[in-house]
């Protein structure tokens, strides 16, 4: 038997940093990183897993080994890539109207599991085909 996966959600604050956690509250240890960036929240975030994982070693207690799944919510994720992606482009991507999209950067909606799935796909596609791009 593998791992087991443990999803831990990227959101942004309202003083724009980042703070990532574990969504999983039956275990013994919780993990959390902040941030200025993505990157940087991500960095801590796994330094306090390996420092979680040295403080078990050191007590003798046991760890139990996760992999995470990262996962944003849709405001973080559509703030954060805001320099890559515009709500223009995300709005002829993935067929949502851009008022719609501004909504849920704001956090003033929250689109439902049928629009965040049809956003995952588009945005997985549209990594796909980026991912065979080949220049001369």
């Amino acid at each position: 038997m593998g791992k087991r996966k443990v999803t831990a959600v990227i959101e942004r604050a309202k003083d724009g940093t980042y703070s990532i956690y574990m969504d999983a509250d039956d275990m013994d240890y919780l993990v959390t990183g902040t941030g200025k960036t993505v990157n940087e929240a991500m960095a801590a975030f796994n330094g306090g897993y390996e420092d979680m994982r040295r403080y078990y070693a050191e007590e003798g207690k046991n760890f139990e080994d996760v992999d995470f799944i990262f996962k944003y919510d849709m405001a973080s994720f559509l703030s954060y890539y805001s320099n890559i992606l515009s709500l223009a482009g995300l709005s002829r991507l993935t067929g949502i109207n851009q008022q719609q999209l501004s909504h849920y950067v704001t956090g003033r909606r929250h689109p439902s599991a049928k629009t965040v799935e049809k956003m995952q796909d588009a945005i997985r596609r549209f990594g796909n085909d980026l991912s065979t791009v080949n220049f001369v």
